[in-house]
């Protein structure tokens, strides 16, 4: 039985289109093709940051995001850029018993943005809260103070390999990969992401019954 389940934010609970246009337009490219770099970028298993840097080469990231936020135009978030499943699946959990936990690589920015959206979660929290990354192990580790149950009874869910499944399988957590964004499909039928998940999902809605196994 799953005591925690704590989930990844981007592509998992949030869509990442807000993200990458208001990118694109302030680097003053066209969408399609700050998209097109992101999909190549994730055929190649790099970092998603990299797409920035192929459309701006020797971009400064972390400079150009401080940019964005001081010109007011940086990070937002509101319930249009959730998942549709994403308030049923986590409210179906929570009434089940199950503990909810978001964690996920994001700014103190948007942890932020999050909290104030309400939704039905017992903690949220972000990489940049805590001052370590996913895939580092320390950042599982927080995971698993914050969960408040054994690694076998805690369950990560993400659509990121590197960052979620792999990681999250190494700390001792049970996982579910999710069919979700450009990573959750194209690595969803890769036979090291089939062999380390313990469950492949297309939907949060499924995490319920999962949950009471």
């Amino acid at each position: 039985m799953i005591e925690t389940i704590v989930f990844d934010v981007g592509e998992t609970i949030t869509r990442d289109d807000r993200y990458w246009a208001a990118w694109a337009d302030w680097l003053d490219v066209p969408r399609h093709t700050l998209s097109a770099l992101v999909g190549a970028v994730v055929a190649r298993g790099e970092d998603n940051a990299e797409a920035l840097r192929l459309a701006r080469p020797g971009l400064d990231v972390a400079a150009e995001y401080r940019a964005r936020e001081a010109a007011g135009k940086g990070e937002f978030l509101d319930d249009t850029d959730l998942y549709d499943d994403v308030r049923p699946g986590l409210t179906a959990l929570r009434t089940a018993g199950v503990r909810v936990v978001i964690a996920g690589n994001q700014t103190v920015r948007v942890g932020e943005l999050l909290r104030n959206l309400d939704l039905p979660a017992d903690v949220i929290v972000t990489s940049e809260e805590w001052g370590v990354a996913k895939p580092q192990p320390e950042f599982f580790e927080r995971v698993l103070e914050i969960a408040l149950a054994p690694p076998d009874r805690t369950l990560y869910v993400g659509d990121h390999p590197a960052n979620d499944v792999f990681p999250a399988k190494a700390a001792g957590l049970k996982v579910a990969h999710l069919r979700r964004g450009p990573w959750g499909h194209l690595w969803a039928d890769d036979p090291s992401v089939v062999q380390a998940a313990d469950w492949r999902i297309g939907s949060l809605s499924e995490l319920a019954e999962i949950s009471q196994g």
